[in-house]
């Protein structure tokens, strides 16, 4: 199947008679016929289900749909992108650990990596995803277990080189992690590109509507757990009967054992109901993404050409200094969010977005609606000035989320907005 057919059949296939549509199971409980059979389960939980606080058959369908959209060999959803996100780096790293992470990454992100990861005695070690391969290969240490990067980065809208970073991450023996949340499998498939982990935070555009958070991670399947970096996959696991995951899994032993382990332990599983909602939305996700991108490409070519605007960073624009790399990794388009700084900085930055009458003014981004966010106000505040500058923001910096209104009345927002600076 192509990938719009996929947003709408993969996942669930009804039987005869049965919902045409994605049931809400809304149970935490599961009934056995025998205390045999829930023993059997618990030795291995993927012959049926356990509880709710780590597989339901609503989430499930959306795990198996989105996999297939990532051309993965599994998934496991979580309750945020946050949660995506650290679980995808603790399946790979204890106490004494470190990994690689790009700079031009989300503030929450940093600040989970820099400071939460720290007490847990994790190190993050930040990199400039611009720098060439050999400076990129400095950055490794004996106790390295993964590379992290994003996509497109939130705000700075910088493009990831996907195959140099896997191809250091690799020449290391380690697994390449990608946040691929802007631009979605629709524009771009990570794994196509040597990926070995893919995450999202589906609150954002495989929602689309606001009205579900949560975050899923997706497994490729490809990545070689044997090479000895990874005991944890290839030792007993003795929390869990003493299972060996490459053994017991095969190429599905990263995602079983972020199930088995860290889903048990931490419970961070979305609800049934939540799962239902993003099915919803991934089944217009195509038809969305067009159109965000053809919105986002009229008013980012609007905002570069207004003498109130000091830069606009759009990769799908011409001239832009991520638009070869724009044109390889994302030759459908560039998502439906735009950066740029107004002249004035901070001051006028905010004016500007107070003034705004059509789009919202919320810490949200990448809905139906058009959203805008002052970063350095808000997702990015706790950063330091040299963390910021790192992350590509300053104080005129605003990230301006393209919805699916018309685009001559997102325009003339904007236009009435500018007037008032």
């Amino acid at each position: 199947m192509k990938i719009e057919t996929k947003c709408l059949h993969e996942g669930y296939s009804p039987k005869n008679t049965e919902p045409r549509v994605v049931p809400i199971v809304q149970s935490t409980t599961y009934v056995y016929d025998s205390t045999d059979d829930v023993a059997a389960v618990f030795d291995d939980p993927t012959k049926s289900l356990i509880y709710s606080r780590f597989e339901n058959p609503t989430v499930m369908a959306v795990e198996e749909k989105i996999a297939a959209l990532e051309g993965g060999i599994g998934a496991m959803c979580t309750s945020s992108g946050q949660a995506a996100s650290l679980l995808s780096i603790l399946n790979l790293c204890s106490a004494g650990d470190s990994f690689i992470s790009t700079a031009t990454i989300y503030g929450g992100t940093v600040n989970l990596f820099a400071v939460t990861l720290k007490k847990l005695g994790i190190e993050c070690i930040f990199v400039d995803a611009d720098a060439d391969e050999q400076e990129i290969e400095k950055a490794f240490k004996p106790n390295t277990k993964a590379v992290f990067g994003e996509t497109l980065a939130n705000p700075a809208l910088k493009v990831l080189d996907i195959e140099k970073l896997a191809r250091v991450a690799h020449k290391n023996n380690v697994p390449l992690i990608i946040d691929n949340t802007f631009p979605t499998p629709i524009l771009c498939r990570p794994i196509e590109h040597g990926a070995d982990i893919v995450i999202h935070s589906t609150t954002k555009y495989m929602d689309g509507h606001a009205v579900q958070g949560g975050g899923v991670i997706v497994d490729s399947g490809k990545f070689d757990w044997t090479n000895g970096k990874f005991p944890e996959f290839t030792e007993p696991d003795e929390s869990y009967h003493g299972t060996v995951y490459t053994k017991a899994y095969g190429k599905a032993a990263y995602i079983v054992k972020a199930r088995m382990q860290l889903m048990r332990d931490f419970g961070c599983y979305p609800a049934a109901h939540s799962a239902f909602l993003l099915n919803l939305g991934l089944e217009t996700l195509a038809v969305r993404m067009k159109q965000y991108c053809i919105n986002a490409k009229k008013v980012a070519e609007f905002l570069d050409s207004s003498d109130k605007v000091v830069s606009v960073s759009y990769p799908g624009l011409k001239g832009d200094k991520y638009y070869d790399l724009a044109q390889k990794y994302l030759p459908d388009g560039s998502s439906g969010v735009i950066t740029f700084s107004i002249k004035g900085g901070r001051d006028n930055a905010v004016k500007f977005m107070d003034s705004l009458q059509l789009a919202s003014n919320v810490v949200h981004v990448a809905d139906i609606r058009t959203c805008v966010l002052h970063p350095a106000s808000a997702t990015h505040r706790q950063l330091t000035d040299e963390q910021l500058e790192a992350a590509g923001i300053d104080g005129g910096m605003i990230r301006f989320s393209c919805g699916l209104e018309n685009v001559d009345d997102i325009i003339d927002d904007i236009k009435q907005a500018l007037d008032k600076i």
